[in-house]
């Protein structure tokens, strides 16, 4: 049975926090997400979510998430490269299998890999616990073998979930999820073992929604991007805030597209004294080590906390 609240975390206003301040007295922490997906062509069934949205056979699109893969992928590693920025890869770890040649090209870039399920067409909704701590093991041990790391980081595979999912990457130590949209900085999540961190991704700035269901141009997406960036790193200036760009190589690098995403690249990039440029396990990592046990007190200081962990009826 739901509850009226999921309790995965506390109310915490956002004015007059312990000031969080990023290494090298940065003002903001900025990440960017690349999503390196594998659909595939005939998923299993689930019973709550089909696997693409027309009836099968969709050649439309898997063809053009495919392109992602063959030609976006590439090009979107070396408009990264021009500016020095790192990418934290939210990976389908089967792509490992599939398609070694882009992790041996991220790893060559040490960039970060975090766990987005095993494909984008197999859901969480319906999993029983073994079977999600079957994909979790799965995530970790695969992405060790291929690149050496050991993940940190979890993005429920296509934001689909069950009321144990933060408990069991708390569990296996991850150190944070990118699957609340609650805040611009950190949050301690409220898990029954470990030290979980929210880390902010973003719905409003990826570009599957900017172009998707909001159907920006090009030159509005970089817009966006530039007076996001603007706003949270004049609020770092009191408390250091965190902004994430999370892309799909088959959206974002399309010919016409890319060219106005460098202009929104070049413009924060040229901000270095001000940002600190990190992958999301940095990120966490310094936030878990420094503020971590501020931001509790703080919570229970301002009489914002509550009882029980995530999904749990003693909060009700």
């Amino acid at each position: 049975m739901m509850t009226a609240d999921p309790n995965l975390y506390d109310y915490w206003p956002y004015r007059d926090r312990p000031k969080i301040v990023w290494p090298g007295e940065k003002k903001l922490a900025f990440w960017i997400a690349p999503n390196i997906e594998f659909y595939e062509f005939d998923p299993p069934v689930n019973p709550k979510r089909p696997g693409w949205p027309r009836p099968a056979p969709d050649v439309v699109g898997y063809s053009q998430r495919d392109w992602g893969n063959r030609v976006g992928h590439w090009r979107l590693m070396e408009l990264m490269d021009k500016y020095a920025l790192r990418g934290s890869v939210s990976l389908n770890v089967a792509l490992c299998q599939h398609h070694p040649e882009i992790i041996e090209a991220c790893v060559a870039r040490d960039w970060e890999f975090f766990s987005h399920g095993i494909y984008n067409t197999r859901y969480s909704y319906e999993m029983d616990e073994a079977q999600e701590r079957a994909v979790i093991e799965d995530s970790i041990r695969t992405v060790q073998d291929a690149t050496g790391q050991r993940i940190r980081g979890y993005l429920a595979p296509a934001l689909t979930h069950t009321p144990r999912t933060m408990d069991l990457i708390a569990e296996y130590d991850f150190w944070y999820t990118c699957d609340l949209f609650q805040d611009d900085q950190p949050q301690p999540l409220k898990t029954r073992s470990g030290k979980l961190v929210s880390m902010p991704y973003s719905l409003e700035v990826n570009d599957v929604i900017t172009y998707g269901a909001l159907a920006m141009t090009p030159t509005r997406y970089a817009d966006v991007l530039k007076r996001h960036f603007d706003q949270l790193l004049a609020e770092g200036a009191q408390s250091g805030t965190v902004m994430c760009i999370p892309l799909h190589a088959y959206l974002v690098s399309q010919p016409h597209r890319i060219g106005p995403f460098e202009e929104a690249l070049k413009y924060i990039a040229a901000h270095k004294d001000e940002v600190w440029f990190a992958t999301a396990a940095e990120i966490a990592g310094h936030f878990r080590e420094n503020y971590w046990d501020q931001s509790l007190a703080d919570i229970e200081a301002r009489g914002c906390k509550r009882a029980g962990t995530g999904f749990d009826d003693a909060a009700a």
